[in-house]
């Protein structure tokens, strides 16, 4: 595959969830422009009532801030309007609420006991933490520090125009008494929030349409019908069973259906629901017979042989069930069967040759040993790309959760499958061959063999034939073959073969 195309398919798959992500993201905002304001233009929120039994309520660390280095008045060209509505549950008592520095606020606050906000969970409700300290306090209204407060009896509002800055809001009793209980609305009003949004979906646009193109000009070349009655992948000829174990241990095959569905692609993980159901016990048996088996492994030197074939089979059945439905590569329409057997005609084939030794001291290393697989494996399968995650008050990129780039290349392909009916072969083979690094790497870690994973991505539908050995002298022996030494006396003279001799 040309230099070329490779970089326009990695481009446009880096490219293409920051793509979607914008384009939703402004869609959402602007709808929420449209149809989710008041008609003071407020956005509101009403929380879960606050409560206490100290003698104030904070949400410290509210920043406003143009980051990373943007000066202040960007923010300011906002024009953010913030506007807070608390009322005191107890109707008897006044109230005060105000937003002033944070290192003011901190600073008033020290040594008396208050509660944090923290968060808001939809099952445990508001979530604090809890500042230590006297109950005793001067009343709020007499300090000269707030930005804005409003206090008096029934509901009181304040209405701020947000600046840059570190701020904290404040909850309180008029007089400093502990036990608050206060119900708050939140309202934001924004001009920014319409140009904003235009700008995400036009951006979002833009950057979609440039990625499509990008992966399918990536995958143009490599992209062809496949001939009816006959599920060829690239090259080579069609697949029926894993190829003898020449190369590696475990061995792993893949076969691209003749005709796939455009579409079916998007809605297999719900189909594959019952899979994942039963994979999720048989993994949990995996780990356990792992862990007998190298008690065995410790003792006799031997893989029980039940044990590694069921391993065995819980790795096919989850190779299947990700050929078919997620980052195996959609490669197939065929419904995966309920069985750790192989079975005739599937499309996706795994098997791993029994060893009939294994080291007994491997046993407390290989998963030391096996560090950079690890890594690779949690690049490849164990993270996904969050392209917009808000860290306090940054826009940043960060690694988390599930799906990595073996998830971005396997949502790529479906595009291409979307739009152009084809299957792009390059990235078949491509992810073929990131799949077989990560079960060889599971298999090993696994103590199914004592072979370590090659630093290699083989990227081929089949397993790669076995590296030809260095061509053998004329002549020579079968023990000679097999003997670096001996190959090398065959081949000196006689003198100096007998010197030879009598070294070794």
């Amino acid at each position: 595959m040309h230099t070329r195309r490779i970089a326009a398919l990695v481009l446009g798959c880096l490219l293409i969830i920051p793509a979607i992500a914008l384009l939703f993201g402004g869609g959402a905002l602007g709808l929420g422009y449209a149809f989710g304001r008041g008609d003071d233009g407020y956005f509101e929120t009403t929380l879960d009532r606050l409560e206490t039994d100290t003698v104030a309520i904070t949400a410290e660390d509210v920043t406003f801030a143009a980051e990373p280095g943007s000066p202040d008045w960007i923010l300011n060209a906002l024009d953010t309007d913030v506007r807070l509505r608390a009322t005191n549950a107890d109707a008897t008592r006044e109230i005060f609420v105000g937003i002033g520095p944070e290192e003011a606020v901190g600073a008033y606050l020290a040594g008396v006991a208050h509660d944090e906000v923290i968060g808001f969970n939809s099952f445990r409700g508001v979530e604090y933490r809890s500042r230590s300290g006297t109950d005793t306090i001067e009343p709020p209204a007499e300090q000269d520090f707030w930005a804005v407060a409003a206090t008096g009896p029934g509901t009181q509002e304040l209405d701020w125009e947000a600046t840059s800055g570190r701020w904290s809001v404040v909850a309180m009793n008029a007089d400093g008494a502990p036990d608050v209980a206060v119900d708050v609305n939140v309202g934001a009003k924004g001009l920014f929030v319409l140009p904003l949004a235009l700008i995400m979906v036009g951006v979002g646009a833009v950057l979609t349409a440039l990625s499509v193109a990008l992966i399918v000009v990536g995958a143009r070349n490599s992209t062809r019908p496949i001939e009816p009655g006959r599920a060829t992948t690239s090259d080579h000829d069609n697949v029926d069973a894993p190829s003898p174990h020449a190369g590696h241990p475990v061995s792993l095959t893949a076969r691209l259906d003749p005709e796939l569905s455009r579409w079916l692609w998007l809605v297999r993980w719900l189909l594959a629901i019952p899979h994942f159901v039963v994979l999720v016990f048989l993994w949990l048996a995996f780990v356990v017979l792992t862990v007998v088996a190298a008690v065995a492994i410790v003792f006799t030197g031997r893989y029980p042989r039940g044990i590694f074939d069921f391993n065995v089979g819980v790795l096919r059945w989850s190779w299947r069930v990700s050929y078919y439905a997620s980052t195996g590569g959609i490669g197939t329409d065929r419904y995966p069967p309920f069985s750790l057997q192989p079975e005739p005609g599937d499309p996706a084939h795994l098997d791993i040759m029994y060893p009939e030794t294994l080291s007994r001291g491997l046993v407390f290393v290989k998963w030391l040993l096996a560090i950079p697989h690890l890594i690779i494996v949690a690049l490849l399968a164990g993270t996904s790309v969050l392209w917009l995650a808000t860290n306090s008050d940054r826009i940043g990129f960060e690694l988390t959760g599930e799906g990595g780039l073996l998830g971005i290349l396997v949502l790529a392909t479906g595009i291409v499958l979307l739009v152009t009916g084809r299957y792009p072969t390059a990235l078949f083979d491509l992810i073929v061959g990131l799949n077989r690094w990560i079960y060889r790497t599971i298999a090993y870690v696994a103590l199914m063999t004592d072979t370590y994973p090659p630093f290699r991505l083989d990227q081929d539908p089949n397993e790669p034939a076995p590296l030809p050995g260095p061509p053998a002298p004329t002549g020579q022996s079968p023990s000679a073959e097999q003997s670096p030494i001996g190959a090398r006396s065959e081949a000196m003279p006689p003198p100096m073969r007998e010197r030879q001799e009598i070294s070794t």
